[in-house]
């Protein structure tokens, strides 16, 4: 497991925020923090809540909400689903699905992010 934070743009249908994102390869999804959430799009109940377990041992947290949202690494426009966690304690999370989604590449050598921006384009087409 390993992490990287740095700054993304975020946006939705509410509006725009800068904020760190850790891009955690031990995490499986998105997350953002309920107050930057509310500042980026509207949430919308899960059908069936999620449980989670946390990095604390033998702590869950219980998910109750997602979001779809925008980012920005760059001028890379990428999407996904983030699940809106109570108490989380970064701003925003890249999880692996999201990781694997792009084919994003985690380099902690270096501590950066690789994103080939030839996979958003190929997407961003083929949806046109």
């Amino acid at each position: 497991m390993g992490i990287i934070r740095i700054p993304l743009r975020f946006e939705g249908l509410i509006g725009e925020k800068m904020v760190y994102a850790l891009f955690d390869s031990g995490a499986k999804f998105s997350c953002l923090r309920p107050d930057i959430a509310a500042q980026i799009e509207e949430a919308k109940a899960l059908r069936h809540p999620m449980e989670v377990a946390t990095a604390s041992e033998g702590h869950y947290v219980k998910i109750n909400e997602a979001l779809r949202a925008d980012f920005y690494y760059g001028d890379i426009r990428l999407s996904d689903e983030f699940m809106v966690v109570p108490a989380l304690s970064e701003e925003a999370i890249i999880g692996v699905n999201t990781l694997q989604k792009w084919r994003i590449k985690l380099d902690f050598e270096h501590d950066t992010v690789i994103v080939d921006p030839k996979v958003s384009k190929l997407i961003l087409k083929e949806l046109r």
